[in-house]
């Protein structure tokens, strides 16, 4: 993989920013990680990117560079002392910030999953592909995903009721 010049990076990054920003949101849930994760992927873009890609290809190969990217900050040491803030919520749709709030309730495996099937509109097998899944637990993980988010929303209704 050699990198790409900067003029076509400037342009796929302006195209993908918000798409890579919400990704990394999504799985963060931390503005200011959200944005070191897009520098890494722009840096990513610049000096790992293949030369010959078509923008299906590219967008897959971002988000997965996305993910990868976010879970390495999971692993780092001072992150599990540290408890995030919840400044993210003024930054989704209105219409989406209530359901969000219930998708961002279950294990970061399901929520890239509901993210990229429902948000993205991914199919199974593009999901597979992109995070490296058998398109069998890709299902699996989102049926599993549609079942847990009932359960969560089922108990917000009795509560409020």
């Amino acid at each position: 993989m050699a990198g790409i010049g900067t003029n076509e990076a400037e342009l796929i990054f302006r195209q993908y920013s918000d798409m890579i920003y919400r990704i990394a949101l999504h799985n963060l849930k931390n503005g200011a990680d959200a944005e070191d994760v897009m520098q890494d992927v722009c840096i990513e873009l610049l000096t790992k990117c293949p030369d010959q890609i078509d923008s299906e290809h590219l967008k897959a190969w971002l988000i997965r560079v996305t993910i990868n990217k976010c879970n390495s900050l999971h692993r780092l040491a001072w992150r599990k002392r540290h408890e995030p803030l919840d400044d993210f919520a003024h930054l989704t749709a209105p219409e989406h910030r209530e359901i969000m709030e219930e998708i961002w309730q279950l294990p970061k495996d399901y929520r890239n999953i509901i993210y990229l099937y429902y948000y993205e509109s991914y199919t199974i097998a593009e999901i597979s592909g992109i995070l490296g899944k058998n398109p069998n637990t890709v299902s699996s993980y989102l049926q599993r995903a549609r079942k847990k988010l009932k359960d969560i929303l089922t108990e917000g209704e009795d509560y409020n009721a």
